[in-house]
């Protein structure tokens, strides 16, 4: 057989490969805008980053039998202390109620450190990129999942008011292992509830976010310590969503 005979079944499968692939993508944009849209009115139940862990702790027995599993708890917007809600503010990303979702300078200066690097290890995330990657991607650091993060963040900024969005992001983030949202943190880390956080103790959680499992693991860090009391300092200027 020719290789004019061949070239066009090869050209026909890769055109089908390529419209498989499309179809695949679209449909996995579809479904993470409905499921955006549904939380208008319902509250998730589990995030992509809450499944992994449960499943990594599970299977970790212990010497007694059983395995770990997920802390959680949703409360609402406002059973969750206002000193939490301006320390992450002050922590994580002071525009958080008037940018778009995405901070472009942010993302140049993770760029540049990351091509001197030679390999990611800075992504420049806002409050709700966070928030797109826990509750749908992985923990892989890729330029791949970097581009969904930014789709899926668009998608949240769209559907979402910032209330809504920063009322997810309390009740679904990671604050150490298998430790998620406010009410599991404050019970975990103080005995007490999410409402009922000082402004010391919501600046000690905002600073664990980045790398919350080795700062569980590393409660006397010295840099914990000092970040926390400049957290505290800037929490009075932090604007909150209403």
């Amino acid at each position: 057989m020719s290789k004019r005979q061949t070239r066009p079944g090869a050209l026909r499968w890769f055109a089908w490969v390529v419209c498989v692939f499309a179809i695949a993508w679209f449909a996995t944009q579809l479904f993470y805008f409905a499921q955006i849209a549904l939380w208008n009115f319902v509250d998730p139940q589990s995030t992509a980053f809450m499944r992994t862990d449960a499943a990594r702790l599970s299977a970790r027995l212990s010497a007694n039998g059983p395995g770990l599993s997920i802390q959680h708890q949703w409360v609402p917007y406002d059973q969750i202390s206002r000193n939490l809600k301006r320390a992450i503010i002050a922590s994580e990303d002071a525009n958080f109620v008037n940018n778009n979702g995405y901070e472009t300078d942010a993302i140049l200066q993770a760029w540049e450190k990351n091509k001197r690097r030679g390999h990611i290890v800075r992504g420049g995330s806002t409050i709700t990129q966070q928030l797109a990657r826990n509750l749908f991607l992985s923990r892989e650091q890729s330029y791949i999942r970097k581009g969904q993060e930014l789709i899926i963040t668009w998608m949240l900024e769209t559907l979402l008011d910032k209330e809504r969005i920063f009322e997810i992001y309390l009740n679904s983030v990671e604050w150490g292992n298998g430790v998620y949202g406010a009410q599991a943190a404050a019970s975990y880390y103080y005995r007490t509830t999410a409402a009922k956080l000082t402004p010391w103790q919501a600046a000690r959680l905002a600073v664990m976010l980045p790398r919350p499992r080795y700062y569980d693991e590393h409660r006397n860090s010295a840099y914990l310590a000092q970040r926390t009391a400049v957290i505290a300092r800037r929490m009075g200027a932090a604007e909150l969503p209403h």
